[in-house]
């Protein structure tokens, strides 16, 4: 059903994919931000590079359900 919904409204495989690969370089920027923040901040900073880091295996998978382009 949400895979339908996505190819219908345009979302292709390939936008997918490239959005994993742009979540990956996002949770790697916030985790050397983190190392730059204050003792007191840093716990939560890592917290927040970790919870994007969950997103790029959900993206890929997401991208490898929709059908092959046309």
């Amino acid at each position: 059903m949400v895979v339908r919904l996505l190819h219908r409204v345009g979302v292709r495989r390939t936008h997918l994919h490239l959005s994993s690969l742009a979540a990956v370089a996002l949770c790697v920027t916030l985790w050397v931000r983190a190392k730059t923040v204050d003792q007191e901040q840093r716990g939560n900073a890592e917290r927040r590079a970790l919870f994007v880091g969950l997103w790029p295996p959900t993206l890929w998978l997401i991208g490898e359900s929709l059908p092959e382009s046309e």
